[in-house]
This record gives structure tokens, sequence and C-alpha cells, in this order.
């Protein structure tokens, strides 16, 4: 029998032991060139263009823009010479131009309101169809600045008044506060329930996004529910695999166990479904969405990139028993609250021989609709963290959370 990967590396004599006490002891090491693909030479780039606030905890590294939202541009878990996670539209940045439709700038977690599409919709006017060109991303959550509130060395808050009106015809009155934590190890540690081995870089951030009914009209399903909702442009590797965990049951108690029609069925070269987890192809070359519904999702999910060693964990509030989440898709819907939870998104061409946005891949996650009151509030946290490091140290980390192990994820796709 062939040693699997995690045997072969133990084989090796490669082992994984705990942090002592003290962390690394070069947590403040400069980088001396500016690479391209690193955080110092993303982050660089951004502050040409904007004005950026850099948190930091040990070699975590956050960059966030005001001028987007509050928006997560990239991170690092080794500094200024780390890899820089975020996919950042340099092109889009460089040509200056402001587009009506939507101003892709990337960035790894951005703000956004849901839903997107159907009678309910912040993305198209009243009465139109639902087509690609009356598609349009309200500015509040495309181009215009949240205003910062307080700022430390490790976070900053963001707050923002506003109003939209749905293609129904409602009017939202709302207020909007964001914000953005690095986490120090122990902070990882104790939110994951893991022990940080020793031969682990990491870091990890806390985004904290509430909105609060300020209006003089309740909000009811009726007139349509704003959701809060998180994505995340990450950078794509030919071997990166997103990895997601269901609640396993009945199809006809649960319903399916994955959306996958967003964009046209997702081929089973690129789509697993195994009684643990759903595996889905993060490499940037083949358009297409996944998503599950309250009744599959869990709180947690993540990607594995076996060519950079890096295993990513987004985990987000999931309340108990609650059902009615906002659906996106672009038709007149029968059933307006039966959206998806999470989802991921692969980019890559919306046809033959087209140009694809990035290409990259999304993770991202939604708060429930927000029938909310006067003066009411909803408040959607998510937390993502990024791992390097060796594999062994690795693999405890993904079986911990994820309930698969790095060779598991890295022959998925071998197979078929």
């Amino acid at each position: 029998m062939k040693l699997s990967l995690i045997a072969l590396i133990v084989a090796l004599g490669h082992s994984c032991r705990q942090t002592p006490k003290g962390g690394s002891t070069n947590e403040n090491k400069k980088p001396k060139t500016q690479v391209a693909g690193t955080f110092g030479d993303d982050l660089f780039f951004l502050k040409v263009h904007s004005d950026i606030v850099t948190l930091q905890t040990g070699e975590g590294l956050v960059a966030v823009s005001p001028a987007l939202q509050g928006r997560v541009m990239t991170s690092s878990a080794k500094g200024m010479e780390g890899k820089s996670y975020g996919w950042i539209n340099k092109a889009h940045y460089e040509s200056k131009d402001t587009l009506p439709q939507i101003n892709v700038y990337g960035g790894e977690e951005r703000f956004w309101l849901g839903p997107e599409g159907g009678q309910y919709s912040f993305f198209f006017k009243k009465d139109v169809d639902f087509t690609y060109e009356n598609w349009y991303t309200p500015r509040l959550i495309d181009v215009e600045p949240f205003e910062i509130k307080e700022q430390t060395p490790d976070q900053v808050s963001f707050e923002k008044t506003a109003t939209l009106t749905n293609y129904s015809g409602f009017r939202f009155d709302f207020k909007i506060e964001r914000k953005v934590n690095v986490l120090s190890k122990k902070e990882i540690s104790d939110a994951l329930g893991i022990s940080m081995p020793e031969g682990i870089h990491s870091v990890g951030y806390r985004t904290t996004n509430t909105l609060t009914n300020i209006g003089n009209e309740d909000w009811k399903k009726e007139t349509g529910l704003p959701s809060i909702w998180l994505l995340g442009m990450l950078k794509h590797s030919e071997t990166t695999t997103v990895v997601i965990p269901y609640t396993q049951g009945n199809e006809a108690e649960l319903g399916s166990i994955v959306n996958d029609d967003y964009f046209g069925k997702v081929p089973s070269d690129r789509l697993v479904v195994t009684d643990k987890a759903i595996f889905f192809k993060g490499d940037g070359k083949q358009r297409g969405k996944i998503g599950l519904s309250p009744q599959r999702a869990k709180n947690i999910m993540g990607s594995y990139d076996a060519m950079d060693k890096a295993l990513t964990i987004v985990t987000y509030n999931k309340p108990k028993g609650v059902t009615d989440y906002v659906n996106s898709k672009w038709e007149l819907q029968e059933e307006p609250y039966k959206g998806d939870v999470i989802n991921s998104y692969n980019d890559g061409p919306s046809e033959p021989g087209a140009k694809p946005l990035g290409p990259f891949y999304e993770l991202e996650s939604s708060s429930p609709a927000a029938a909310l009151k006067k003066g009411e509030s909803i408040t959607h946290i998510q937390s993502t963290y990024h791992f390097e490091g060796n594999e062994t140290c690795l693999n405890q980390i993904a079986e911990q959370l994820l309930g698969v192990s790095l060779n598991e994820i890295t022959k998925i796709f071998k197979q078929k």
C-alpha cells in the first residue's frame, strides 16, 4: 500500500509541535524588496492609488480600504514578504475609470447587500427585465467610502448612513456599522478551538457588520427584506480546492445538498460531493458558482492551495433554526426567502474566447433576511483565517475544522 501524503511527511521526519510562548522572533521584520505577489508589493500599489489602513498583530497584516466600504483588500500571514491573499484588480485602479454597472477593484472581503435578483432586488430598477444590461451595483456598495469612527493598531471601525430603494419600490433608510479586527495567534486558537502548531504562520481577521433600520417604517416580507452579504475575492491557483462541510440527511427533509446551477450546471470534474464535504475547483479556469441552503450549510467553509501549502478557513455566525434567506436569482421568484447561506464562485471566461473578470475565486456568506422593526438591528460576523507551513500541521487543522485531510483534498479531482 502506498504511503499517504501525511504518512510520507511523518516518515521523512517532519513533526508538528506547539508554538512556545512568546511567538515568532521575526514579527516585525521589514521586507528587503517588493516582490510581486507579496503583501508588501500589493500594499505599496494600493497606497499609490488610495488611502489604506494597515492593521497588524505579530506577523499578521491586513490592509483595509475606507474608500471602498471598509473593504479588506488583502492580508498576509508572514509579514510584508508573505503571500498576499486578496485578489486586486490593478488594471482597474490604473485605468482610473468609474464604470456604471460595477467597479471590480477586488479585495478579499467586501460588504454588500442582498438580494441581487428578484422582485426585492437592489440591483435592478422597478419593472425592468432581469438582464445584464439592466443590472447595476448600487454605488453605496461599489464606490462610496465609509467614514472611519475609531482606529487602533489592530482594529478599525466604520459607519455609513444611506438610503436604497428596491425593485418593488420600497425605500430602506439604514445605518451600516462595520468593524475589522486583526486577531492574535491566541485569539485565532481560541476562536477556532485549536492549538496553534509551531510550524505554522497565520493571519486571522474578524469583521462585525451591523445593519440598523433608521426609517419610519418596519421592514416586512411583503415589501422585501435586505441581507448583509460578505464576499471575498481570493487569489486562485491551479491547485486551489474549495471545501465545504455540510449537514447530512434525507433530501426529502433537507433539500438538495448543493445548488450548482447559477451559471449553468457545474460539471462533475469540477464539483464532487462526498459523505464528508463538497469539493469545488477554485482554479480560475471556468466560471461557476455553488450555494448551500440554511438546512445544509454549517458555519464554516475553506480552501486549500496545494501549490503554496496554504489553508484558508472562513467562519460566520449562523443563527439556529432560521431559514429565511434572500433569494438572489435573476427572475421574479415564487420563493424570495429560499436563498442560500454560503456560496463559492470560481471565475473564468463567461463564454469561449471571452476574458475572465480576474480570474479569482470567492468564498461568501450571508445573514438571514433582516425583518427589522424601526430602530432594530441585525449583525453578521465573518472571520477569515489563512495558515501556511508544514503540511503535517496544516493537516491537523484541516481535519479538525473541515473534517477532511489534505490527502483527500489534493486527490479528489485527480480521481475524476
